[in-house]
């Protein structure tokens, strides 16, 4: 796609895909192993040897890639993680989904969206039965260029998307069978002007608050977050609140205390993470001051953060610097105090998320086109689970209940 790359240095840094180096040349995405995949699903690589007799869970895990980069996969894939021990096994590919960069599954479980990162937005629905058989629904237009992140409203009844190049909130309509309508809105971040050395805006993230009363959209290429409500009857989205973060630091992801009353924002251009406080009544995001990744000089390009189930750790995905970074929560989610960095153990972690129940950790490195898995402490503390799992152009894991 002819997506609008985030400025980078004169070192030749990568632009918005990065450079797709190390590549596993003919290796084809995963999927859960129980998967009754139709005709059309591409067989994949034979299983991992049996793990050894014992109690065992094994839970889905969904991987998203770019279907249009040489080496890249060729649908969203599927895959079988070890509750215990957090090894992943292969499987057969989910096809007939162009470019499926980003994944979010709907709150019933059945049905899973991807973004269609390309010129032409779209976004896709898939309905997956609870024998693990799996329907491609069907695509709906964003309105927008590069969509690279969407999600789903708790009510189930929307699916809220970000174009990126474009810098545009499209907003589509969920069936009962987990379909898409058509777009009900579109919102353009047309103000205020694109920060240092951005070409426009880029909407990079959308989400709604934890109390389900308003929708955020974090904009790397206007520096700024941008609080809507939804009108859940219409699909139509008003803005309430602006938050202006420092000129230049490319705000790109955020992600809520489970209290709902701070959100920590990863900024990838100036390297820094920013506690906000929330105000659940108006939706107004107030941000602190940057603060350090803990990963020395040079610019890490921090991706995304995570925040644990009882709101006690936050962990950072460190693009540069190949790492992940660690945060205690302090005063209730109005601080963070960094504790250290641990090596991500591939290349280039796009994308972080943590299994439902909260024991693992998964990372997907886009260079590297591997998952890695952490098991995650008492004390929050990661440490490396399994072996890096490969699935090419891995730039987004989703552990499913």
């Amino acid at each position: 796609m002819n997506a609008a790359p985030h400025p980078r240095p004169a070192s030749g840094l990568p632009g918005r895909r990065g450079l797709l180096g190390g590549l596993l040349a003919g290796a084809a995405l995963a999927a859960v192993p129980a998967l009754a995949a139709p005709a059309r699903a591409e067989a994949g690589p034979s299983p991992s040897p049996a793990a050894p007799a014992g109690p065992r869970a094994t839970r889905p895990l969904l991987l998203g890639t770019y279907t249009s980069e040489g080496g890249g996969g060729t649908g969203i894939g599927t895959a079988a993680y070890d509750t215990g021990t957090g090894a992943i096994t292969p499987g057969p590919v989910i096809t007939g989904v162009e470019n499926p960069s980003y994944l979010a599954a709907h709150p019933s479980g059945a049905t899973v969206y991807a973004v269609a990162e390309q010129a032409a937005g779209a976004v896709t629905a898939v309905a997956i039965g609870p024998d693990g058989t799996y329907e491609v629904l069907g695509s709906r237009a964003t309105g927008g260029s590069g969509p690279t992140h969407l999600s789903v409203h708790p009510s189930g009844r929307w699916l809220l998307s970000a174009n990126y190049t474009s810098g545009s909130i499209a907003v589509h309509p969920i069936a009962g069978d987990g379909s898409l309508g058509e777009r009900t809105d579109l919102v353009v971040h047309s103000s205020p002007p694109p920060g240092p050395g951005q070409g426009g805006p880029h909407a990079h993230q959308v989400v709604t608050s934890p109390d389900g009363g308003h929708v955020l959209a974090v904009d790397l290429g206007t520096d700024t977050v941008y609080t809507y409500r939804l009108d859940t009857s219409a699909g139509a989205l008003t803005e309430v609140s602006r938050a202006a973060l420092a000129p230049g630091s490319g705000p790109r992801h955020l992600a809520f205390h489970p209290g709902g009353r701070f959100a920590y924002l990863a900024c990838e251009l100036d390297d820094t993470m920013v506690v906000c406080a929330y105000d659940p009544t108006t939706g107004a995001l107030t941000p602190g001051p940057g603060q350090s990744t803990g990963t020395g000089s040079g610019t890490s390009y921090p991706a995304q953060p995570v925040v644990t189930g009882d709101g006690a750790y936050v962990y950072l995905a460190n693009r540069g610097h190949n790492s992940l970074t660690r945060y205690a929560v302090e005063g209730g989610g109005a601080a963070l105090r960094l504790l250290d960095t641990v090596p991500v153990g591939g290349d280039w972690p796009r994308q972080l998320a943590l299994s439902p129940d909260g024991s693992l950790l998964f990372a997907a490195n886009q260079r590297s086109s591997t998952v890695t898995a952490f098991a995650v402490g008492p004390d929050g503390s990661l440490t490396g689970a399994g072996t890096p799992f490969p699935a090419p152009v891995a730039v987004c894991v989703l552990p499913l209940p």
